[in-house]
């Protein structure tokens, strides 16, 4: 019997899964599944509460247009501004919506991300550049679907709600009640497209910039273990480059799921009113905020990943 098990060779195994880092750590053991999605859910809830603040003044400056309408002269404005009208806490409006949303998405992105993997992985164990791409879009367009888009469409409209002189929403549940009573189911899918297309990019961008920097740290020796302030670094330079490569996507995006949306007959019919009555620059509005804290984001999402992973290996066998 013992000599059976020992020659047993288990031919769902993963030999790229014993290196040290995030996409290594994903996939340890028999109960990895149920590891991503804990791990990766305590290390969005953690991510967001420290850049949310980023993210809600990027959203505000992105749906600030030219005009009578314009409200912002920049970020430092539209932070004072929020604090003096909404107190300190008014820049976390929206939160409660993407602490809801963490969990599926980060089961997604790392579970479609790792199922990917077994079907693009090289024999030794690597992933070639065009792997790397495909892996990452396959887990953004998925997350978009599933997870993202509802949750961005909220979030938006609440953050738009509260530009508003008197806000509607009273809350998460009220305003998620509101909408789909206006809008229908079809109300928190608004900007679907853009943002299978943001999401798609962006996970292609940084895993892609992730593993291949892992690639390079490693220099051929798949046991070296990468320490985690480099694995931080590396997701903050991964981060960066998904901001400069799609947030023309991502300004669309926003304003597709804008209360406003309406006036666009679809996400190309956006893309062309903004260049035609903003310019090409309008696609970077609100970049330096939203950089800060992708950067921020993804370098912390990789660090906080690998450590709960490191512990969850330890103490879940």
């Amino acid at each position: 019997m013992s000599s059976r098990r020992e020659n047993f060779k288990n031919p769902f195994s993963r030999p790229w899964m014993t290196e040290t880092g995030a996409a290594a750590a994903a996939g340890g053991s028999g109960s990895i599944g149920l590891k991503g999605v804990i791990a990766g859910g305590i290390t969005g809830g953690i991510e967001i509460c420290i850049t949310f603040p980023t993210e809600y003044v990027k959203t505000q400056l992105q749906l600030d247009e030219k005009g009578g309408t314009k409200k912002y002269s920049g970020i430092f404005d539209c932070v004072k501004k929020t604090v003096k009208g909404h107190g300190f806490f008014g820049l976390y409006r929206g939160l409660s919506v993407l602490l809801y949303g963490s969990i599926p998405k980060s089961a997604v992105r790392f579970g479609v991300f790792e199922q990917a993997k077994l079907y693009m992985v090289n024999e030794d164990g690597t992933l070639s550049n065009t792997g790397k791409l495909g892996c990452g879009l396959a887990a953004g367009v998925a997350e978009a679907i599933f997870a993202v888009t509802p949750m961005e469409t909220v979030k938006v409209k609440f953050i738009n709600d509260m530009r508003m002189e008197k806000p509607r929403f009273k809350g998460f549940f009220h305003g998620v009640r509101t909408i789909v009573r206006e809008e229908g189911i079809g109300g928190v899918y608004k900007g679907a497209t853009a943002t299978i297309m943001k999401q798609g990019s962006n996970q292609a961008i940084r895993f892609f910039v992730m593993e291949s920097l892992r690639d390079w740290y490693k220099g051929g020796d798949r046991d070296k273990p990468v320490p985690k302030y480099i694995v931080g670094l590396f997701g903050g330079v991964a981060g960066a480059a998904s901001v400069f490569g799609n947030t023309p996507i991502d300004v669309v995006k926003t304003r597709m799921q804008g209360l406003e949306a309406a006036k666009y007959k679809s996400t190309w019919d956006c893309f062309i009113k903004t260049w035609k009555h903003e310019g090409p620059l309008a696609f970077y509005k609100g970049t330096v905020p939203r950089l800060s804290r992708v950067v921020f984001d993804v370098a912390i999402t990789f660090t906080i990943y690998d450590s709960i992973m490191d512990v969850f290996n330890y103490v879940w066998k």
